[in-house]
């Protein structure tokens, strides 16, 4: 298992490695293969994630006193804080943005929350790869599952961040949320924490990856195309199902 998941980890190294240079995703109008790809994500999140809170919580609130008054809720508290950080980072560079071309200069973020969103997306990476190791299911089912999943969260994440960087992405970013993916795998390989450890981490990752789906694909401003992105969400349901026929 642990080739498959460098295999996977290599995997979406490559997305971040090459998104700039797939061609037909940049075009003028919103390519139908990024909302595809955004209908996999969001069934992702409704048939993995959600229920995925609902393991970890019960993980989490189990013997552990110090939380029993908040035990029904304290990984839905991580994926909200998860996601209101993520919202918080998004929102900021975009006014950042404005700010920029205001002022004459070039549509990209500020230095220091160029430097912001990017230290976040690194943990957020280096997260996903630690997981990759240490999920809940070790079937190499469940693992095709994840790495389909979040191989097309990453095409549609990293546009958005190609986006919002521009020639930046090229230069600094793609190198710098591969390296800490793969640093994530490795520390996963080496280091295993304890279970409650774990579902603290799936809860804020969980929230961050809501958010990051939700916002490339939902909003009007991203010009999304409804036929491919219900296609990806009806090809993915169908996926997941198969597995009780396997």
């Amino acid at each position: 298992m642990i080739v498959l998941t460098l295999g996977v980890a290599l995997l979406f190294a490559a997305i971040h490695m090459f998104i700039g240079r797939m061609s037909g995703l940049h075009g003028a109008e919103r390519s139908g293969w990024l909302s595809f790809s955004g209908g996999v994500a969001i069934t992702y999140v409704f048939l993995h994630v959600l229920p995925g809170l609902t393991i970890h919580n019960e993980i989490l609130a189990e013997g552990n006193e110090a939380v029993a008054f908040m035990a029904d809720h304290i990984v839905y508290f991580l994926a909200m804080i998860g996601l209101i950080t993520f919202y918080g980072l998004d929102r900021t560079v975009v006014i950042s943005r404005q700010a920029q071309r205001a002022a004459g200069a070039a549509d990209v973020p500020h230095n220091t929350v160029f430097w912001i969103h990017i230290g976040a997306f690194a943990i957020y990476n280096f997260l996903i790869g630690y997981l990759l190791l240490n999920r809940e299911d070790h079937s190499l089912f469940a693992l095709g599952l994840y790495a389909f999943a979040m191989g097309v969260h990453f095409l549609t994440g990293d546009y958005g961040m190609w986006d919002h960087h521009k020639h930046l992405y090229q230069s600094k970013v793609r190198w710098i949320v591969s390296a800490a993916l793969l640093a994530g795998w490795s520390t996963g390989a080496m280091v295993e924490l304890h279970d409650p450890t774990i579902s603290i981490i799936f809860g804020f990752l969980a929230g961050g990856v809501i958010m990051n789906v939700i916002k490339e694909e939902l909003p009007e401003d991203r010009e999304s195309r409804f036929g491919p992105f219900a296609l990806g969400a009806a090809f993915y349901t169908v996926i997941v199902l198969s597995e009780g026929l396997i």
